[in-house]
């Protein structure tokens, strides 16, 4: 651990405070273990994506809100890799009712990365320029090829693979609505 996890733990203890949510709570809504939010909070657990995406979600927040300080470029947001799936912060554009991601994003052959669910009204958009990606819903996954272009609805689980052997290099744009 290098001590961004505690940067991560940091923010993610004010976000949840900040909402009165207790840990157990939390932890329950994100569907992971107690101890691992614990350990996350406390900067002793190096964080998956797929980790982060869950409690981002239970807390209604974009993910640069637990890798990224408030106001800082992109190039110092935490890289927290997935099963499958490498993505590197390019820009966030704030806008008054939502944000926006941009991350340029890696997808390895021969794995499926899960992603939980997003908080309500989060929506996805990948735009592939090599390799061919399976990515969506979980139990209705769309195909893009290079050049080709695919969104969803991401307040449910969905996944990210490749169809055969090479890398997907893509681009993904998430917007996530202001929560009241």
């Amino acid at each position: 651990m290098d001590g961004r996890e505690t940067d991560i733990g940091s923010r993610l203890r004010r976000l949840r405070q900040a909402r009165g949510i207790s840990l157990s709570a939390l932890a329950r809504s994100a569907g992971i273990g107690k101890a691992t939010l614990s350990g996350l909070e406390l900067g002793t657990r190096n964080p998956t994506l797929e980790t982060l995406y869950a409690v981002a979600g239970a807390l209604g927040v974009p993910l640069t809100a637990l890798v990224l300080e408030p106001g800082a470029p992109p190039t110092e947001a935490v890289r927290v890799p997935g099963s499958a799936v490498t993505a590197t912060l390019l820009e966030v554009f704030e806008e008054p009712t939502a944000t926006f991601e941009l991350l340029r994003m890696r997808v390895r052959p021969g794995i499926v990365q899960h992603s939980p669910s997003h908080a309500p009204g989060v929506t996805e958009h990948v735009t592939v320029y090599a390799g061919v990606l399976r990515a969506g819903p979980a139990d209705a996954a769309l195909l893009a090829a290079p050049g080709e272009h695919i969104s969803w609805q991401a307040d449910v689980p969905h996944i990210y693979s490749t169809v055969g052997p090479d890398e997907v290099l893509a681009t993904l744009l998430i917007r996530s609505p202001r929560q009241p």
